[in-house]
């Protein structure tokens, strides 16, 4: 079959800037094939290079005494003691999600759990971060069950626990919703598997999945905004099968107790293209491969199709020649393909042949080494106009704003989709700051959380972003657990305006301030940019997911508020309405600058809840909503009243950081305060838990009336 011939339209069509395609003509010179160009589109896109983020990528802080292996992998490795580490990463799946809901969001979930199997762990969390439009938009009710569905359905079926997420409504997501998953696995110290190819002559091996035509052109499509025409995009959607999936993990994991695995990398974007030049380039050889012996489960796939098709549950090896036979016979006891596809060569050339006629022959390295890397042109975020004067707000009726609105009420109609009790070793669930997640057989536990605050980072994106890492902190910290580091999805538009730029190095300069300060190195992420339809970006979002250790499981942070508790707030603050909750959901105003971050203040008061835990019966940060909402929240999970002193919308609605409010008795409380005056952190009673009704200052009313209206907004609107 004869490929088309190479002209400016189809260049333009694979995403290559003129520049770009001048690039390649240099390093080859001569003009690519079709399959050329295909593979250095693939490899040289947005979502593969990170042309336009490395060099601010590189300033992030990615090691510590803990951090076992940092970016660059599959996933980050962390020692969590006892010969044991924890692997996690979270990515993105925006685009495939918007154009097919139910696919995109459980091939994002498949994806993110072969990068944790991929590094030789089994996995025991998911948790997800999604973004979608207005609600009475005419796509996002759709979205949002396909992609609640997507998640349950591969999660579920594959047997790991979606132990908690984060979920918001924004008319910025109208045209682009974000489905970000995160996945953690547990494995062995000194038994966790790299990518980087070693060794010449030896066997490439492909594992699991035939290889179909779907997803073709898929990490092409992720690098490029929205416009109209979803339909002619469905088909650079992968689809997913957890249950091949599941025995794909298997396999694998009974393949590398035997010692076959010299290198592995899962089929992700861009498929068998950048699983073999990563491989190739991280172990500095070169590779061949012969797609005769790829398997295929459509006839007629072109070299084109075949080198691009990002079809799921699929792997690449590098296997010990000695050992094959033993590897085969793996993976055909679970019903899996095993085909040796090629081989490492000395040479730095990526060779690919097909039918006897070699349809691609570059240099390897220039396809990783060689990608694009821009300093594109950045502007600052503009200062924000102060906050102008609010009218009298009546407490009760701002927290029925809040709890009623479907960006703070309970979450239950989606985490009820999820199976969060497999394996049995789920602590604690969704529905929580932070999840709790046993260390099978042992006396500790994990903790997870994923956060962002977007108005916070769209107002001031370098302070926005602290905010997003600290919240993170402040998650783990109130479930008990000592926060180890994190991973980051960068949630971002159109990186050629200088605007948006802007906004992408403020939130990643804001980001490594956080980390540095309160020990939290980023060992894995992922960048998502162009996420915007018509010219019309998102709010910046750049989730963070975080993992905490709690050394004895009764050390965890997991009490109830109960009647005669005390509520004292831990942390102090002038009381911040700019870019408030109560602000957007009572006003639909968006104004003043986000809530300033003292990260001193955060590392001090979180050790000192770590320090006192056994004093705490409930604790939670406060964040959204300010004391109020943080108040009726721990009221709601313990079935009893509260009564809050202070009346003062500030006081009760503000948003300033730092802060904790636990709930205790009267003898522990007076143990804290001792506590906390001798370390110099700033508490004080602020209340207390009691009756049937929520009442803050004179105004109040019936708990169960709230939990009503907090526990059904989200189905009533959207159910």
């Amino acid at each position: 079959m004869s490929e088309p011939a190479i002209t400016p339209e189809l260049v333009e069509a694979h995403g290559l800037a003129p520049e770009e395609y001048a690039h390649i003509l240099r390093l080859l010179n001569r003009e690519p094939s079709f399959t050329e160009l295909g593979i250095f589109s693939a490899m040289w896109n947005e979502h593969c290079s990170y042309k336009s983020s490395k060099k601010w990528l590189r300033t992030l802080p990615t090691d510590g005494p803990q951090v076992i292996c940092g970016p660059g992998e599959n996933a980050g490795v962390v020692d969590i003691g006892d010969g044991q580490a924890v692997v996690f990463k979270m990515e993105s799946h925006n685009h495939p999600s918007y154009i097919e809901p139910y696919q995109g969001a459980a091939t994002g979930v498949g994806g993110i759990l072969r990068d944790i199997f991929t590094m030789g762990a089994r996995p025991i969390a998911a948790l997800n971060a999604l973004s979608f439009g207005r609600p009475d938009h005419p796509r996002t009710r759709a979205l949002v069950h396909g992609v609640v569905a997507g998640i349950g359905g591969y999660g579920n079926a594959f047997g790991v626990p979606t132990v908690g997420g984060e979920l918001r409504f924004h008319p910025a997501y109208d045209g682009n919703c974000l489905v970000n998953a995160f996945a953690a696995g547990l494995a062995e110290a000194d038994r966790i598997f790299y990518s980087a190819a070693s060794g010449v002559g030896r066997p490439v091996v492909y594992l699991g999945a035939k290889t179909g035509r779907d997803g073709v052109g898929g990490a092409t499509m992720a690098s490029a905004g929205f416009d109209e025409g979803l339909e002619e995009k469905r088909p650079t959607v992968q689809v997913g099968d957890p249950f091949t999936e599941k025995r794909l993990m298997e396999a694998c994991l009974e393949l590398m107790a035997t010692g076959a695995v010299v290198s592995i990398q899962d089929m992700g974007a861009a498929g068998l293209t950048c699983s073999a030049v990563e491989m190739g380039d991280k172990g500095g050889l070169g590779i061949r491969l012969d797609l005769d012996r790829v398997p295929c489960r459509e006839p007629g796939m072109t070299p084109y199709e075949m080198m691009l098709s990002e079809s799921q549950e699929r792997m690449l090896m590098v296997l010990d020649p000695a050992k094959e036979a033993e590897a085969r016979a793996v993976f055909e006891k679970w019903d899996l393909d095993f085909a040796v596809v090629g081989e490492t060569i000395a040479e730095d050339r990526f060779l690919v042949v097909h039918n006897g006629e070699t349809r691609a022959d570059l240099p390897l390295r220039a396809l990783s080494g060689e990608a694009p890397e821009y300093d594109r042109e950045w502007l600052p975020s503009e200062p924000e106009v102060p906050l102008g004067p609010l009218p009298d707000i009546d407490p009760i009726e701002g927290l029925r704003a809040l709890v009623g609105s479907l960006n703070y009420c309970a979450r239950r109609w989606v985490w009820e989709q999820y199976d969060h009790m497999v394996m049995a070793d789920t602590v604690q669930g969704p529905g929580h700051g932070a999840a709790l997640v046993r260390v099978h057989g042992t006396e500790k536990a994990l903790a997870f959380t994923a956060d962002v605050t977007p108005r916070y980072v769209e107002a001031n994106p370098v302070e926005g972003a602290k905010q997003a890492v600290a919240e993170a902190f402040r998650n783990l910290v109130a479930a008990g657990a000592r926060p180890l580091a994190a991973t980051d999805n960068l949630n971002f538009g159109n990186p050629e305006k200088p605007r948006i730029m802007g906004q992408l190095v403020g939130a990643i300069q804001g980001i490594g301030a956080a980390c540095r300060a309160l020990d939290m190195p980023i060992v894995s992420g992922n960048v998502s940019l162009y996420n915007e339809t018509d010219g019309h970006p998102i709010q910046p979002t750049p989730t963070i997911g975080a993992v905490g250790l709690v050394e004895r499981i009764e050390e965890a942070i997991t009490g109830r508020a109960r009647e005669g508790h005390v509520a004292v707030l831990v942390g102090e603050g002038p009381g911040h309405l700019g870019r408030s909750a109560l602000l957007w959901e009572m006003f639909g105003r968006a104004e003043g600058d986000a809530p300033p971050v003292d990260l001193e203040a955060e590392r001090r008061n979180g050790a000192f809840i770590l320090e006192n835990r056994a004093l705490i019966r409930a604790c939670t940060d406060l964040s959204d909503g300010g004391l109020a909402l943080a108040a009726f929240e721990l009221a709601a999970a313990g079935g009893v009243g509260v009564a809050l002193d202070d009346d003062d919308a500030a006081a009760l609605f503000g948003e300033d950081q730092g802060r904790y409010l636990v709930a205790c008795n009267f003898d522990q409380a007076e143990g804290l305060m001792i506590a906390a005056g001798r370390v110099g952190v700033p508490i004080r009673t602020v209340g207390r838990f009691t009756g049937e009704t929520v009442r803050l200052g004179r105004a109040e009313a019936p708990l169960a009336e709230l939990v009503a209206l907090w526990d059904g907004a989200l189905a009533a609107r959207l159910g």
